[in-house]
């Protein structure tokens, strides 16, 4: 039974509009640094798919924004093993799911920082992290991206931790969907 933060749940139908890209394992030559050609690649799908009455700019910047930062976090605590980003769009509702394998210590690690993220006002805590963050520029792992997708995009997230039997891998799945105006 996976370990659960948020709603790590999908809810477009099989006819919204879809993408999917494996990003393999075995090719990554990349860091974090280079999400922002897939997120860039996958947000203008998603902007020219829009419907009338749906800003295409801020839904290109919404969408991509909201990819690079959970993208940017499976590559960098990547556990060997294949990238998975399936996107919809259905009417103004916007998902992804982004899965990928992280070590047991690495799961560990980000439930603790999840738990914080989703037992405070995201208002109240990005300023915080902001703060502390100014004061230790060493400071690292604090959610900032996270808090700024739920605080100033309005980003509802969701988290599935699942195990992988006899290994110290777990099979992480985020989710993310916005609401395009």
């Amino acid at each position: 039974m996976p370990t659960q933060f948020g709603t790590p749940t999908l809810s477009n139908s099989a006819d919204a509009k879809s993408i999917r890209i494996v990003i393999s394992s075995d090719a990554i030559d990349l860091s974090w640094h280079h999400c922002g050609t897939t997120s860039d690649f996958i947000s203008e799908f998603f902007s020219k798919a829009c419907h009338p009455g749906i800003d295409a700019n801020d839904a290109h910047h919404s969408i991509n924004y909201l990819i690079n930062e959970i993208l940017e976090n499976a590559i960098k605590f990547r556990y060997m093993d294949d990238i998975v980003i399936t996107g919809s769009l259905e009417m103004n509702s916007f998902e992804i799911c982004i899965t990928n394998t992280v070590n047991s210590d690495t799961a560990e690690r980000f439930q603790e920082v999840l738990a914080e993220l989703l037992s405070r006002d995201p208002g109240e805590l990005l300023l915080e992290k902001i703060e502390q963050n100014a004061m230790d520029m060493s400071s690292g792992g604090s959610g900032l991206g996270l808090l700024t997708l739920m605080n100033d995009y309005d980003a509802r997230l969701g988290w599935a931790f699942d195990k992988v039997p006899e290994q110290s891998q777990v099979r992480l799945a985020t989710v993310a969907a916005l609401t395009l105006s």
